[in-house]
């Protein structure tokens, strides 16, 4: 079905439940019962992992630091190690310039927000109403930075039938003509699909005609246990025009809490991106970034993580089997079941709470309707399997007993 100018949520939907955090929304619905056993929480995806044993030293080291504003494009250090990195990991057409292609976020989560007001703010008027497109189900901060891009956001259904990535030649001229962004996961959350780099380069070839800006949300690239995955800048061109790629060390390093990222690519996106953010943004504290730039020139925490959910992804094959639609994913670290024909997915949910103490998330929290209705998440759960492999173990052999 092609996705059309009319491509979008019902009038009403922004004060809707689908408008609201799916995390709060489950909340809601477990807050009245009790878990039926001690409970597994996969519904969260905050890596458990163990923080590098590099980051209380090199806090302690620069604890001074705390005491002033820093820049806030970032430290030249950070810059130049997250350019470096760019370049080990990926097939560059050229290295990225620090100065000028790498900003420091607070988190990927506060950059793909700010990043489409920049985007507005890039491409300008378009004719008819401004959209924003992103895949569905998706990251609920691409819908929130939409709406405060006074964009309309236009979701893309991500389905098994078209690998769970958007289907870009179901996409209508004239949706395509107003587009000022579009938002991509690869590796995509919730299920863990990954772009091959003949989808990126006709991305970018689309880009290229109608002048929309990509911003490629790559949180998940370094969670893996087969190929590695790859980025939207290796086949951005020798100037990233119109391409931006946002990494994070949450999930590369288990460190969640530490809320530094980066954005990269496009210089003159870049430069409104910053000047944006001088106004709306806070600073990223120099002893974190100092702990980002050590991070991102060790690569032997990441080889150990990606060990840890190798394990992780060894159990669910066998523990989970054919069941429920299971696949490995190609990427991240999470596992999208279809257990629609054991019910809808939010009675699934609470059954899982209730009788076996495992918490996941309903798939349709994570979506929302497409014009007919449909729902792509609908009659999916996701579990992240972020705890240890004793006890994923233990929720995985839960949730089989359950549901059967």
């Amino acid at each position: 079905m092609a996705i059309t100018a009319s491509s979008r949520a019902p009038q009403d939907s922004g004060s809707s439940d689908s408008e609201r955090s799916p995390f709060v929304r489950l909340n809601e619905l477990l807050a009245p019962h009790q878990p039926g056993k001690p409970l597994i929480t996969l519904a969260v995806g905050e890596p458990q992992h163990p923080v590098p044993d590099f980051v209380g030293p090199v806090l302690a080291k620069h604890i001074a630091d705390f005491g002033r504003y820093p820049a806030n494009k970032g430290t030249d250090p950070f810059r130049t190690a997250a350019s470096a990195w760019l370049s080990s990991r990926f097939k560059l057409p050229r290295p990225l310039d620090p100065e000028n292609e790498i900003l420091v976020l607070n988190g990927s989560r506060e950059g793909l927000f700010l990043a489409a007001i920049a985007a507005a703010r890039y491409v300008g008027p378009r004719p008819g109403k401004p959209a924003i497109l992103m895949p569905n189900p998706f990251y609920p901060v691409y819908g929130a930075g939409a709406r405060a891009a006074a964009c309309e956001p236009v979701y893309l259904p991500t389905t098994v039938e078209n690998g769970f990535l958007p289907d870009l030649d179901a996409i209508d001229e004239a949706t395509l003509a107003r587009t000022v962004a579009f938002y991509l996961a690869s590796p995509a959350n919730p299920q863990g699909s990954v772009a091959k780099p003949d989808y990126f380069r006709r991305l970018k070839q689309l880009a290229d005609r109608y002048g929309f800006v990509i911003l490629s949300d790559e949180c998940y690239s370094e969670i893996y246990t087969r190929e590695a995955p790859g980025s939207a800048l290796e086949c951005a061109g020798p100037d990233f025009t119109r391409v931006v790629a946002f990494q994070s060390l949450s999930k590369r390093s288990n460190l969640p809490g530490l809320r530094v990222g980066f954005a990269a690519g496009d210089k003159r996106f870049i430069g409104m991106f910053l000047e944006l953010r001088n106004i709306a943004a806070p600073q990223v504290p120099v002893p974190l970034q100092n702990v980002a730039t050590v991070a991102y020139g060790d690569e032997a925490h990441v080889e150990e993580n990606r060990r840890l959910y190798r394990i992780k992804f060894d159990l669910a094959d066998q523990i989970i089997g054919d069941r429920y639609g299971y696949r490995r994913p190609d990427a991240g670290f999470c596992v999208w079941l279809n257990t629609s024909a054991l019910g809808d997915d939010v009675s699934i949910t609470l059954r899982l709470f209730k009788e076996a103490g495992v918490r996941v998330v309903p798939g349709s929290y994570l979506a929302r309707l497409q014009p007919d209705g449909f729902n792509p998440g609908a009659g999916f759960i996701r579990l992240a399997l972020v705890q240890d492999g004793e006890t994923t173990a233990q929720a995985l052999h839960r949730l089989v007993e359950t549901l059967g």
